[in-house]
């Protein structure tokens, strides 16, 4: 069995999930909705507050999808209680961030501001306090969306390995290398 897989998905109070005879989990909480497709094969089961997936066979297919399924609609009820939040640094002389509802706006050393438009389902908020960072704080129940915008962000300038400039999460760090030395 799968360690991931046969582990059951605890439900929380308040947390409503549907199965249909298509095999669509709809997770509904105090946050939103969230559905996901689940392979035909796989069962899932809802039982005394919480879900179950389980696999008909040991086929090296079925293994390696039951704890994919599971971790997804994991993710999904964990979503739709508390939510997903990112943050990203700016780190570079110059470099700024600003946003008009859901349009950033970024200075990060070219010739021209770059705009980049998220998402509805992503809440956008950009921080700027003297003396630190600018910061970008992004909020979502959808783990998987806000994970991609965060590295579509990230990848507009990624940090550069001599003097760390870039777009990092918070809390990352960067492994610099040693410029060029004197001779001896």
């Amino acid at each position: 069995m799968s360690r991931i897989g046969k582990n059951p998905v605890a439900l929380p109070s308040g947390v409503e999930v549907k199965v249909s005879d298509s095999n669509v989990v709809t997770v509904k909480g105090k946050l939103g909705t969230l559905n996901q497709a689940v392979d035909s094969d796989l069962t899932v089961k809802i039982e005394d507050g919480s879900l179950t997936v389980e696999r008909p066979t040991d086929q090296k297919r079925h293994r390696a999808i039951h704890g994919l399924y599971r971790s997804l609609i994991n993710n999904m009820v964990q979503g739709v209680t508390e939510g997903y939040t990112l943050s990203l640094e700016l780190h570079g002389v110059g470099f700024r961030a600003s946003n008009k509802g859901q349009l950033l706006e970024l200075a990060l050393g070219y010739s021209h501001p770059i705009m980049f438009v998220i998402p509805e389902e992503v809440k956008l908020e950009t921080v700027t306090e003297k003396g630190k960072q600018p910061r970008i704080n992004l909020t979502s129940i959808d783990k998987q969306l806000v994970g991609e915008v965060a590295a579509k962000i990230k990848a507009l300038r990624k940090p550069e390995p001599y003097k760390g400039k870039g777009i990092r999460f918070v809390g990352e760090q960067i492994r610099t290398k040693e410029g060029k030395s004197a001779k001896k």
